[in-house]
């Protein structure tokens, strides 16, 4: 392990930013996911230790003209027990409900959950369905300047992402759901909680007159990166939920997921979890089940 040379706790998100501009800083948050890393020697410390966990403006759930902001020092508790989301967006509050151990949630900070960019990410499978953006800033040209990407496009591989070192992650957005909107979150994994996912699998749309609308369907650890299934989603999209089209759906979905086997599960498991999930949340959504 490198040795810390300096430390660093700003208050303020343009100290932060502009510490990052300068090199060599390592962001520390939970610390849920990087102290592990650090002790089995995924990961290395920079000659900066960067705590960003009292920069106040990075630690709220708020709604404006539409939309939901999280920022990304929020915990994982603070999301699974928020009012707003409750009520506006319960898929969310689901997958948090199920993410680790309670001493876990309390310091697990969605920003993190992000950046770890893990294939297995619980909060970032129901962010993806709910049509999330990440606000990205960074120090440039004197000041704080932010950016928004698509969660989606976030994600390049495992346990790597577009954002860059001199970057952080602030913010997660997303447009408030319709009030037809519908949302289901299943995991799989040794224990309900606790454990990382063997897979996870987030549906949602809105359902009018009957029929599935601006649908979309996300799944973890059944590639190298959590990802979206188009193919199911043009399966379900403006259907009534017949079991034909429920059927449809399945097919279309093992056809986007590339399992692999590992330690936890063969890949074969895995695409069985994806039709026995994929079915049951369908059959939730025609029970307009939130």
């Amino acid at each position: 392990m490198s040795e810390i040379e300096k430390y660093m706790a700003p208050s303020d998100l343009a100290e932060a930013v502009k510490a990052l501009a300068s090199g060599g800083v390592t962001i520390l948050a939970g610390g849920t996911d990087l102290t592990p890393q650090i002790e089995a020697g995924r990961r290395t410390h920079a000659a900066t230790l960067m705590n960003i966990r009292h920069i106040d403006a990075l630690a709220h759930i708020t709604q404006e003209n539409g939309e939901i902001k999280i920022g990304s020092l929020v915990t994982v508790s603070e999301i699974r027990d928020d009012k707003l989301l409750l009520a506006a967006a319960p898929i969310l509050c689901a997958a948090a409900n199920h993410f680790a151990s309670e001493q876990i949630r309390n310091a697990a900070t969605l920003g993190g959950n992000i950046c770890n960019a893990s294939p297995a990410g619980d909060m970032i499978i129901p962010l993806l369905v709910l049509g999330t953006s990440v606000e990205i800033s960074r120090w440039q040209a004197g000041k704080t300047t932010s950016r928004r990407e698509d969660l989606a496009d976030f994600f390049t591989g495992p346990g790597k992402s577009i954002l860059q070192d001199h970057e952080l992650v602030t913010a997660v957005i997303f447009k408030k759901p319709a009030a037809n909107f519908v949302g289901q979150f299943r995991k799989s994994g040794p224990r309900p909680a606790l454990e990382i996912s063997t897979v996870s699998v987030a549906i949602g749309g809105d359902v009018t007159a009957g029929k599935f609308e601006n649908v979309r369907v996300a799944f973890g650890a059944v590639g190298p990166t959590p990802l979206r299934s188009l193919k199911a989603e043009a399966a379900l999209e403006g259907q009534i939920l017949s079991q034909d089209v429920i059927q449809a759906a399945i097919a279309a979905a093992q056809e986007d997921a590339a399992p692999i086997d590992d330690i936890r599960a063969s890949a074969w498991y895995r695409n069985h979890l994806i039709a026995v999930f994929t079915e049951e949340l369908l059959n939730n959504v025609t029970q307009n089940r939130a």
